[in-house]
């Protein structure tokens, strides 16, 4: 077992010793004793991290690898970016928390994240600052909605995932810890690959709307108006499901017609994730509420808000806390600057086409059912060739394949059974060839010691 007393830089995969390290071992050992059950990384990426820069990061123990995480996808300019650091140090030392008052700061971070909306959104979007979370957004948003129409209920579709305080989870339904939240009704979402329907991708003429729609519009159907449909157009936790173009103009449609206001989460989605600032930008729709999170800062500084229609502006005033991270808005305002200047979007865009080359052949791998993604949000499904049960203990390989290789990765969707992967938004060209090949061999080995 190796110790490395001088590592190796953060510009390349580089492990030199067992998982977890003794030097990570130990820091483990401690968290085990005195944070609770409800941690959930470490126990499927056994590492203490001490450094990041990039997208690379560094374990207790030396070991470095490509973290392909991201935060969950917070870090969307990578790990410590010295322009956002620059920009949060300077900010430091004037004003780190002033409530909902004006600052200087949040003023600038609002006119840059308006400017970033489709032209024709700007002029009549508001924004409220909810809290450190994006759990925290669809609270608000939900809350907002329900003020504007005066009605209860919600409509959340099957495999989603909107955070975990009570409401938010309540939007998920049955899974542990979750409690069906009051008067939500969850229809089936587009996704093709599992069509609860059991219908072709050819041949179905858009089933999933057709039900919502016949509900609605049933006086007799038992599903009164909701105050607002929830709908992620990339399901992220969910297994990386982009939903189709015409299942979400349906949607659009409808919920128009019938005037509820359509809160479209792009807490995983957001700030560029997708190739386009907001995934809704794909599908040229224009949502009521958009609910944005992770990514706003760009570097993990906590920040979540929700912009939305002005006409849902039935707040009174102190109706909900509105806060806001002085810090978190130096550095979104100077990630948007460098997103802008560094061309970021074009490069989540061919970053997203060089992965779609690179995880081709997978395409006729027997474990795998499905290779989906958009921009830099990919997830690899994996089934049983025989029984086409979701693979769960083979995608828990892959991980732990890769994470031996240096490259971490996550799981997600239906049993944990899709290998997911979310790098920073300017990942280079070279990294992501490394990460693939890894990713290829991880699978390789795992598949094998499945036979």
């Amino acid at each position: 077992m190796t110790i490395l007393d001088h590592p190796a830089p953060l510009t390349g995969p580089a492990v030199h010793c067992d998982l977890p390290g003794p030097r990570s071992a130990e820091y483990l050992e401690r968290q085990d004793r005195r944070e609770p059950n409800a941690r959930g990384g470490p126990r499927r990426l056994p590492i203490a991290i001490t450094e990041g820069s990039g997208s690379f990061v560094r374990d207790a123990d030396g070991n470095v690898f490509i973290d392909f995480l991201a935060g969950a996808g917070v870090l969307s300019l990578g790990h410590n970016h010295p322009e956002l650091v620059a920009a949060m140090t300077a900010q430091l030392s004037k004003l780190t928390h002033a409530l909902d008052f004006a600052t200087p700061v949040k003023d600038e971070f609002s006119e840059a994240q308006l400017a970033m909306l489709p032209e024709a959104l700007r002029p009549r979007m508001k924004l409220h600052f909810c809290g450190p979370a994006g759990t925290n957004a669809v609270e608000a948003a939900l809350k907002l909605c329900k003020t504007a129409t005066g009605r209860g209920g919600v409509v959340s579709y099957q495999g989603r995932f909107h955070g975990s305080a009570h409401a938010a989870l309540g939007l998920i339904g049955q899974r542990p810890g979750a409690h069906p939240l009051s008067g939500t009704q969850y229809p089936p979402y587009s996704s093709c690959p599992r069509c609860p329907a059991g219908h072709d991708t050819d041949t179905c003429a858009a089933t999933c709307p057709d039900l919502l729609e016949r509900s609605l519009h049933d006086p007799d159907g038992g599903l009164p108006l909701p105050a607002a449909v929830v709908l992620e157009l990339v399901q992220g936790e969910g297994g990386v499901v982009p939903a189709r173009a015409d299942f979400v103009h349906r949607v659009r449609e409808l919920t128009r017609e019938l005037g509820i206001p359509l809160i479209v989460d792009e807490l995983q989605t957001g700030c560029g994730r997708t190739g386009t600032w907001f995934a809704f930008e794909r599908y040229g729709i224009e949502p009521d509420v958009i609910v944005a999170s992770k990514a706003l800062s760009g570097i993990g500084s906590p920040v979540s808000l929700i912009i939305y229609d002005e006409r849902l502006d039935h707040w009174a005033p102190r109706a909900h806390a509105f806060r806001g991270n002085q810090l978190a808005f130096a550095a979104g305002a100077r990630a948007i600057e460098v997103v802008n200047r560094d061309s970021v979007l074009d490069n989540v865009v061919e970053r997203g086409c060089q992965f779609e080359e690179l995880l081709s052949p997978l395409a006729s791998h027997q474990w795998v059912t499905d290779v989906r993604g958009a921009g830099l949000m990919w997830g690899i499904e994996l089934a049983d060739p025989r029984t086409g049960a979701p693979a769960s203990e083979l995608a828990l390989a892959v991980q732990n394949h890769a994470l031996r290789r240096g490259l971490i990765v996550e799981l997600g969707g239906r049993g944990d059974s899709v290998v997911r992967l979310l790098p920073p938004l300017n990942v280079t060209a070279d990294v992501v060839r490394t990460a693939a090949g890894i990713l290829l061999a991880a699978l390789d080995s795992a598949t094998r010691e499945a036979r």
